[in-house]
């Protein structure tokens, strides 16, 4: 029991957020996407946010700037964090035209605005939960999907809130955050969003 709570932190690591946020555009747009244009978007968008980080981390880890994958220090996640800003950048300017596709457009930059706020955080010797921070963004993504294309995606929208409920289980076991340092990650996650939906919605 113990091994499964602790692997929803690794099935729903960071990591894969940006990601899993792209897949459910393209699952749930009913625009006309060619599948060409479609890998167009996701195979860069999965190296830069999900291949290029994993390397990375080996490097910070050899070069001990960085002990496991989860950054369990101040210190430590300020490398994930400015690099994940780099990379989101990039997604925006090389990768998302805003007029093609603003929904993914402006998820990503709430993207960027909740790792900004959280870098800053650091500074004030506030260690909010990059896990939670991951899991409200693609939650209310996932609910302005819904709205705004008018589908029903009620079962997915269930198993991804029970979801998010196992991750703060999972980081409350692993002893990773207190109780306010994992709401402080979600509220920014959910309200980064939540500030940026009004422009494509």
């Amino acid at each position: 029991m113990q091994h499964l709570i602790r692997l929803f932190s690794y099935i729903f690591h960071p990591l894969f957020i940006p990601f899993g946020g792209t897949l459910a555009y393209f699952l749930t747009a009913p625009r006309d996407f060619q599948e060409e244009s479609e890998l167009s978007y996701l195979l860069p968008i999965f190296i830069l946010t999900v291949i290029v980080p994993i390397l990375f981390y080996f490097i910070l880890r050899n070069l001990k700037l960085i002990s496991t994958i989860f950054a369990p220090t101040l210190q430590e996640r300020k490398f994930p964090l400015l690099l994940s800003l780099i990379l989101y950048f990039t997604v925006l300017f090389k990768i998302i035209p805003q007029y093609q596709a603003p929904e993914l457009y402006f998820y990503f930059l709430g993207l960027i605005l909740a790792s900004l706020a959280t870098l800053l955080l650091i500074y004030f010797k506030v260690k909010a939960s990059i896990h939670l921070l991951g899991m409200g963004s693609l939650l209310f993504f996932l609910i302005a999907l819904s709205i705004n294309f008018e589908i029903n995606i009620t079962i997915a929208l269930s198993l991804f809130t029970l979801a998010t409920g196992l991750v703060t289980s999972s980081r409350l076991f692993m002893k990773a955050h207190t109780k306010g340092e994992l709401l402080v990650g979600f509220l920014i996650g959910l309200f980064s969003q939540l500030l940026l939906v009004q422009f494509w919605l």
